[in-house]
């Protein structure tokens, strides 16, 4: 089972016609963010991996991100156009930033160098502001919809402003030509709080990264493991809406299947102090990335991942390509790539003792698991890159000559082109 295919990403579920003739053939894209690498998480690394994808297919990409550091300046070495704005860091995060309000110069840069179409990954106020800016000048505009704000809200004490989330989110990616999510299931839920134009859009793991073969006896030692240690992983910020509760829950029935078991967290958030007070035999690894990153999850011997907030979770796939058997909720990538007791398991949405069951059934045999993780291998090897930017690539030449814009000034060439055929046949016609 793949992620989604190109002929499952249509609006509303349908698949996406074939794009009216008229589009250039190079695009000139915007492409707004309010996170980008160094920062570790899941937006920053699709963004870049987008980017780089659109890049490769011939596109001339202008990036709009905040500064991640004060004297920050575009690295001319990458060839790419970059926009750095004002940031502030996130309130718990401060390795993150935040975009501040910026449509006077978004309107400035893009009357100066004007693009074909603006994509907006994320929906803080940078993101705002390039909607506003692109509807000053006509301009097309895509948006994905990547974290669960609203869901979030439940877990700092402001749940009653869900609502108003919603509202905010539902009327910001309203006013653009599509809304690209990762999987049918988000798509339904948007449908039915009133967002139109959603499209559901695959997404890609790196196999040749998250491989099996990076599994590294040294490191385990490092982590008090041998080759009969049962090391479970959890990857992602360390945070209340990630329910690493039920984590701790999961691991010590395993624990008590498997004594000697070993819990590895590989991240960072504001609730590493609680966990650790919790749990202090367990491994903090601290935020990881690339090819470390991926030796983390391939020396561990399975993943449990309870989080009921992702809109996504690339943590599934690369754990996967790992080599590792996942137990998670049936949610979200989850729900999309694992069949349960095949090549992982799932839990029903919210059923934590059913989660806490699977763990200790995960834990007690070894073998099974081993061959689910081959399988969640195998699984992940049709979840390409390049098919996950095709499909981007084709809903934005749609919502491109779809725009109003591009529409008047398709209606006005062929009325040209009329005007110049009947003139040229009356010139060609002998008078009287």
């Amino acid at each position: 089972m793949a992620l989604q295919s190109a002929h499952d990403t249509g609006l509303h579920g349908h698949q996406p016609a074939a794009p009216p003739q008229g589009a250039p053939d190079t695009l000139h894209i915007a492409l707004v963010t309010e996170t980008y690498p160094p920062e570790i998480n899941g937006v920053a690394m699709t963004v870049a991996r987008l980017v780089q994808g659109l890049r490769s297919r011939g596109h001339q990409l202008q990036l709009v991100r905040p500064r991640q550091h004060r004297l920050e300046q575009p690295d001319p070495e990458t060839g790419l156009d970059e926009l750095l704005l004002r940031g502030l860091p996130i309130p718990r995060y401060p390795q993150l930033k935040m975009g501040l309000p910026a449509t006077g110069a978004l309107l400035a840069r893009w009357q100066q160098r004007r693009p074909d179409l603006v994509h907006i990954a994320t929906e803080g106020p940078l993101g705002w502001s390039a909607l506003r800016a692109a509807r000053r000048l006509q301009l097309p505009v895509t948006s994905d919809f990547r974290t669960n704000f609203h869901a979030y809200s439940q877990h700092y004490g402001i749940g009653w402003l869900r609502r108003p989330i919603v509202g905010y989110l539902r009327g910001f990616h309203n006013h653009t030509q599509a809304t690209m999510v990762p999987t049918p299931a988000l798509q339904r839920e948007l449908l039915r709080q009133g967002f139109e134009n959603v499209s559901v859009v695959a997404r890609g793991v790196d196999t040749l990264r998250f491989d099996p073969a990076r599994r590294s006896p040294a490191l385990r030692a490092a982590w008090g493991a041998d080759e009969t240690t049962c090391v479970v992983a959890h990857v992602g910020r360390l945070a209340p809406e990630k329910n690493l509760g039920l984590l701790l829950q999961a691991f010590d029935a395993m624990r008590q299947v498997r004594p000697g078991s070993r819990l590895l967290l590989v991240g960072d958030g504001p609730a590493r102090a609680a966990l650790q007070a919790r749990c202090p035999d367990a491994v903090f690894a601290g935020m990881r990335s690339g090819d470390d990153l991926a030796a983390h999850y391939a020396s561990a011997d399975a993943f449990v991942f309870p989080s009921m907030t992702e809109t996504f979770g690339n943590v599934t796939p690369e754990a996967m390509a790992s080599g590792l058997p996942v137990l998670a909720y049936d949610h979200a990538a989850a729900g999309q790539l694992i069949r349960s007791g095949h090549n992982g398991l799932l839990a029903r949405l919210g059923d934590a003792d059913g989660f806490v069951a699977l763990a200790a059934q995960l834990a007690a045999g070894p073998q099974q698991a081993r061959a689910w993780g081959v399988l969640a291998r195998q699984t992940t090897l049709a979840c390409q890159w390049d098919q996950v930017v095709a499909q981007v690539e084709t809903l934005m030449r749609a919502a491109l000559n779809r725009h109003p814009t591009a529409v008047a000034l398709s209606s006005a060439g062929r009325n040209m082109a009329a005007h110049a055929s009947t003139a040229l046949h009356r010139a060609r016609t002998p008078p009287g």
